[in-house]
């Protein structure tokens, strides 16, 4: 198995025992997300240490008010490390509105431009601003992974991009039938999973601290909505996982 976004230095516990509580339970790879330019060197110290751990950088919309939104050079020098296989996570934010509009909108096309100049599928978090993420999105032809999936209505925008689609602990809510209707409509070439480690533990582990072990959970939910296999919904998804980010075998 693999957790596909992880923030594992926003984690309680330390990276390195959330990594091997994860290989205990069968999760072998995690994609670790950097979040500002100190986390993202974080992210890459723990991919160069430890089989398995690969890196995502970007700097988060939250951040894009402050003063991180300067430090894109910074973050385009590190992408250029081997062990970071994506951009983001990067996108829109309007619900919590910590950052203005404008400059958040701004700080995503940068990202954008750093995933073509590199070479590099793009993360993008959308919240509360489903039509503005499709706008900005519409000129970017490379590969888009949608993480922590919560927006429905982006869902035929998805599908007709060919977007990757992940889904957190959310999915496994009582309540998250549209998410779960969701998930039974991305092809199965594009389904991705992650825990967003350290937020949205799945249901049978909820009120605790996310991590990746607990990904097992977000993939048993995926296969009981599709009707499919729980072992071939996880090896569909590794595969899914290894073409989006360009793992090695």
């Amino acid at each position: 198995m693999i957790d596909t976004h992880a923030h594992l230095d926003a984690a309680t516990d330390p990276p390195e025992l959330l990594i091997e509580r994860a290989r205990k339970l069968g999760v072998e790879r995690i994609v670790a997300v950097g979040s500002g330019i100190e986390s993202c060197r974080m992210a890459l110290r723990l991919a160069a240490e430890h089989d398995g751990v690969f890196a995502a950088l970007g700097i988060h919309p939250h951040q894009a008010g402050g003063g991180e939104r300067s430090r894109v050079d910074e973050l385009s020098d590190l992408l250029g490390a081997e062990e970071a296989v994506a951009v983001g996570e990067t996108g829109l934010d309007f619900f919590r509105d910590y950052a203005p509009h404008d400059e958040q909108r701004r700080l995503f096309e940068r990202h954008l431009e750093l995933a073509s100049e590199h070479g590099k599928p793009v993360v993008v978090h959308t919240r509360g601003a489903d039509e503005a993420t499709e706008e900005v999105l519409a000129g970017f032809s490379g590969t888009v992974v949608l993480h922590c999936f919560s927006s429905p209505s982006l869902l035929s925008v998805a599908l007709d991009r060919g977007y990757y689609v992940s889904f957190a602990g959310n999915v496994t809510y009582p309540n998250a039938r549209d998410l779960r209707a969701a998930a039974r409509a991305v092809p199965a070439e594009r389904l991705l999973v992650e825990t967003d480690t350290p937020y949205l533990a799945p249901q049978p582990v909820r009120g605790r601290p996310n991590e990746p072990a607990f990904v097992a959970h977000t993939v048993t939910a995926l296969a009981e909505a599709r009707g499919e296999d729980r072992d071939e919904v996880a090896e569909r998804i590794a595969a899914n996982a290894a073409a989006a980010f360009g793992l090695p075998p």
